[in-house]
């Protein structure tokens, strides 16, 4: 589906919404609940229990989310898709096997759309692997092994490439998007990479270096990465639209730090909340939001002032934020939903 599509979609919804509301009714959404703060709209619905991550697919309008239950073996595990205008599941893809006596799946934490080749890509941590799916289908196409405790996992349509970080033996892992095959493998000894993000423009990728205080920069054709100092504890990073900023969640700091690639400095430090855990970047508008699971809050920051603009509260244990065209998506680990449900908050972020 094309952004123009998309857009006349869901102005559309807000359009029938807005007639309803001059007519005196209140529009009936179940199992949602919405609220105004300092011009962003959130809206908020219970999922399933066991969310992870999310990413938007602009190809197809839809809303990928993981879920995994317990620790091994586990069996309660799932891909979702999730209609975001309405926030309720379209449709759940259970992963595979992988140990027929106890049941075992092969469980999905992390997550990141190609749309490109129509796919999803998962991080499957505790089987130390990833994994690709259908967008179309939901058919699980593969699974590549060997990327250590396997936690996030990133894109790059122009090149044909996704990268996994490999946090449990300080491993990215490229691999290629069209034949599911590996194409590099860059080890970094005592480094933890955890989040991150790459620049399309230049192939370049960017892991927030939990172990070090620090973001790896491997770009192509070098034989060498580049170390950028970052905050205290980063374990999520975010570029800006130009590609010549980086932001970390510092999750031990419970800050973000705006970094300058180009001279390799930290510029500036946000107080966001405790357990800064997430960060995502509004390309539109350039904010940045970051999601703090111990404060149970996303703040909205302005990079150039360097100031949160919105403190938005969500349910308990916020674990992931994703935007995508001014839209921001948090799943939380909040139990608040019928069943012990956990939960997904839509934010519009106001200008």
């Amino acid at each position: 589906m094309t952004t123009r599509t998309r857009n006349l979609r869901r102005t559309t919804v807000r359009a029938a919404i807005a007639v309803v509301l001059t007519a005196g009714i209140t529009p009936a959404l179940t199992g949602t609940a919405s609220a105004e703060a300092t011009g962003s709209t959130v809206t908020t619905a219970p999922l399933v229990r066991g969310l992870y991550q999310s990413a938007y697919s602009e190809r197809n309008d839809a809303l990928w989310v993981t879920v995994s239950n317990g620790r091994p073996p586990v069996t309660a595990t799932s891909l979702l898709k999730v209609d975001p205008d309405t926030l309720a599941v379209e449709a759940s893809y259970t992963p595979p096997v992988v140990d027929t006596a106890t049941g075992a799946l092969e469980a999905v934490y992390g997550v990141a759309v190609d749309d490109e080749h129509n796919t999803v890509w998962t991080t499957n941590t505790r089987n130390n692997s990833v994994a690709v799916y259908s967008q179309r289908t939901g058919e699980h196409l593969a699974t590549l092994p060997n990327v250590a405790h396997a936690r996030e996992i990133v894109v790059d349509e122009r090149h044909n490439t996704v990268w996994a970080s490999g946090f449990g033996d300080g491993t990215l892992v490229a691999i290629d998007s069209r034949t599911f095959k590996e194409k590099e493998r860059v080890t970094i000894e005592g480094a933890g990479p955890a989040g991150l993000a790459v620049n399309e423009r230049t192939g370049t990728v960017y892991a927030a270096d939990l172990s070090n205080d620090r973001i790896i920069q491997v770009s192509p054709g070098s034989e060498t990465p580049r170390f950028i100092p970052a905050g205290d504890g980063p374990i999520s990073v975010s570029l800006s639209k130009n590609g010549r900023t980086a932001y970390t969640a510092d999750q031990t700091a419970g800050t973000v730090s705006v970094v300058d690639l180009r001279s390799g400095t930290v510029t500036k430090s946000v107080a966001t909340g405790a357990g800064a855990l997430s960060v995502a970047t509004d390309e539109r508008s350039g904010d940045v939001l970051v999601v703090s699971r111990t404060a149970a809050s996303v703040s909205v920051i302005d990079p150039r002032k360097g100031v949160v603009e919105e403190t938005l509260a969500t349910g308990t244990n916020p674990n992931h934020v994703d935007v995508a065209d001014g839209t921001a998506y948090v799943v939380d680990k909040s139990g608040a939903g019928a069943g012990g449900t956990d939960q997904v908050t839509r934010i519009r972020i106001g200008h």
